[in-house]
């Protein structure tokens, strides 16, 4: 019994060990995580882009409107 013992008290010690690697694993995870611009936030869109955006809008909303009057 006391050979039991010392394997569940090794096996045991062995899983803290490796708890405590995990931990720092994940922690250098999210860092690299965030150091290659993967964090998610509010885009920027240039006046350029923006007015490129909202004209396509615009010609897709006439194109809808002209499909309706033709019916």
């Amino acid at each position: 019994m006391t050979n039991l013992n010392k394997v569940v008290a090794s096996l045991q010690s062995e899983y803290s060990r490796l708890q405590k690697e995990m931990e720092r694993v994940g922690k250098a995870l999210g860092a690299l995580g965030h150091a290659n611009g993967s964090r998610r936030g509010k885009r920027i869109l240039s006046k350029d882009a923006r007015e490129r955006i909202a004209e396509a809008q615009r010609q897709r909303w006439a194109k809808v409107r002209k499909a309706k009057q033709g019916k």
